[in-house]
This record gives C-alpha cells, structure tokens and sequence, in this order.
C-alpha cells in the first residue's frame, strides 16, 4: 500500500461547501456529540495528524479516511482561527445534549416566573460561552466586553420571556408554551452581536480564494454575525415549535395526567430528536466560509486589495458559528 498523498486539502471540509447537502453532511459530522466523549490524548493525537500533514509530514500506514477522522476531531475541538482548544461546552459537538437539556427544561417550566428567569439565565450563560468559544477570527475581548453582552442579552431575555408571559395570561394555553422561543429569538439578536462586538470595531480578516490574508473587515464581520443570527433562530425553531405543540395535546391525555413526572423527559427527548437534525441543518443555512464582494467593502480596504491586485472580485472569511 502506497504512501498517502500530500495534495488532499484538508484545509476545507471533505464535501463540498458550495452545496447545501455538502454542507448539511460536514456539520452532521461536527456537530456529532460522540466527540465530546474523546480524551485529550485522541484530540492530540489528531491535532498530530493534521499539523504533521499540513507539514508535509505522513504517519506511516495512514490512510485517507483517517486522515478526515483526524481532521473532523481536530476542527470539533480546536478554534480555526486562533488554534486553541475551545472548553467543553463550547465546542459544537455540545450542542445537542446542551441545548436539548436546557431548551426541554425552558419549555416545561414555562409557567412559574422563577423557573422563567432561572432557565433563561442558564439558557444565557451557555450561549455566551458558545459564541465566545465559536467567534470569528482571532479579535481579543475584554472582560468588561464579555460582562456587557453577557448580562445584555440574560437581561432581554428574561424581560422578553415576562413581558410575553404576563400577556399571554388569558390566551389559549398552547400560546404560552411559545414564549421561551421568542425569548430565545430576542436574546439572540443582543447576545451575538454583543459577545463578537470586537468584530464590529477592528473587522474581521478577509482573504483571497488561495487564504492570502488582504486586511481586516467590518463589513464582512456584520454579514457573518447576521448570518449566524439566521442560523441561531433557525436552529430553535423546531426544537421549541414542535414539542410545545404535541406535549399539548398529550398532556390531555389520561396517561401523562397519571403520570405528571414523564412530562420533563418527554419533553426533553422530543427537543433533542429536533435538534439532531435542526443543528446541522441550520449550520448548513450558509458557507462556513462565507465571501462578500469587494465592491461592498469599507473604502479604504477596497482601495488597498484594488491596488494590490485588481482581479480579485470577492473576498473570502470565517463567519463564525
């Protein structure tokens, strides 16, 4: 059996981003949760792999399905950017098991407001370490930064999840069920903006097609915060749409009304079934690395990639997760 070949680029995904089917089968793998069950010593061993290829470096007997195995654990739990590790709970691959817990519990502890706050408040605190963990290139935050959008976002949230609460008193009960969603969408639209706003003021680096770095922009930094905002509500709208709806009319029923107690885990096995699918789905809204034309660049970086190389029409950058 042959060496492996040095021209596989696995600086890109194994299918192909410009699809939306290649795109749905590449987050399937990263955002599998089985990756949260791998030990320091595996992500190593695969950050091995990948920066040794990178090198021009082949492990004897590796083969190319190994190869995107190790490249697949690396990107679940290595920022692409920056290169550091990213905490456990932040990690993609997190996603499911985290959301369908806390989401399953936002929906059936709706009623009462100190359930109301406390699961909007962890709900919060899960998000912000999320998009902290997954923001677009390598931009410090500060700690009073982080405070801001942290406690900005827990703050709408909750105002939202008890203005609507409190409106919804005398209206059919399934509306009630529906307030946590348009909670979630509301922190949302604070939170991420909020938590990436050092990507708002220095930008975001832009490449060209072969990952030459042209400069920093904020333009594109606003297109991949909106994008991500998209795929952030998209990705809660069957995980807190449909079960609302059938634990509604199950709770009708004499079997749950015996027994009170499955309420909670149904529910929360029905928020996970969602988000196996809704997850990977709404990653998959837009391209990871997602391009934006020059001409809709600030003016100065327009000029300068124009003066340095006038063929180059649309530049390329990491949107973020």
């Amino acid at each position: 059996m042959g060496e492996l070949p040095l021209d596989i680029n696995i600086q890109e995904p194994r299918w192909d981003q410009s699809t939306f089917l290649g795109r749905a089968r590449h987050f399937f793998t990263v955002t599998d949760p089985r990756n949260l069950l791998l030990s320091g010593a595996q992500l190593e061993a695969s950050r091995n792999i990948v920066q040794n290829y990178r090198a021009g470096v082949v492990i004897p007997g590796l083969t190319e399905d190994q190869l995107w195995r190790a490249k697949y654990v690396y990107d679940s739990a290595f920022h692409p950017d920056t290169g550091e590790k990213v905490i456990l709970i932040g990690r993609m691959s997190a996603q499911v098991p985290m959301n369908m817990t806390i989401t399953g519990c936002m929906l059936t502890f709706y009623r009462k407001t100190p359930t109301v706050v406390f699961w909007q408040w962890v709900n919060q605190s899960f998000n912000a370490i999320v998009n902290y963990s997954n923001r677009s290139g390598d931009a410090p935050i500060t700690m009073g930064q982080l405070g801001t959008a942290y406690v900005s976002a827990t703050t709408g949230a909750v105002a939202t999840a008890l203005g609507l609460k409190s409106l919804t008193k005398h209206l059919p009960p399934l509306i009630g069920r529906f307030v946590p969603f348009a909670a979630v969408a509301a922190a949302n639209c604070i939170n991420i903006p909020l938590m990436r706003q050092r990507e708002l003021q220095v930008g975001i680096p832009v490449t060209d097609e072969a990952g030459q770095k042209l400069g920093q922009s904020a333009t594109a930094a606003k297109q991949g915060i909106f994008q991500v905002v998209i795929s952030r509500i998209g990705m809660a709208i069957p995980a807190m749409a449909i079960p609302p709806v059938i634990m509604n009319t199950l709770e009708k029923k004499d079997f749950l009304k015996r027994r009170p107690w499955l309420g909670a885990p149904l529910q929360v096995g029905l928020v996970g079934f969602c988000l196996v699918f809704a997850t990977p789905l709404c990653c998959a809204l837009f391209p990871q690395r997602s391009s934006i034309h020059v001409s809709r660049l600030e003016p100065e970086l327009r000029a300068q990639i124009r003066q340095q190389n006038p063929s180059i029409e649309v530049v390329y950058y990491n949107k973020g997760l």
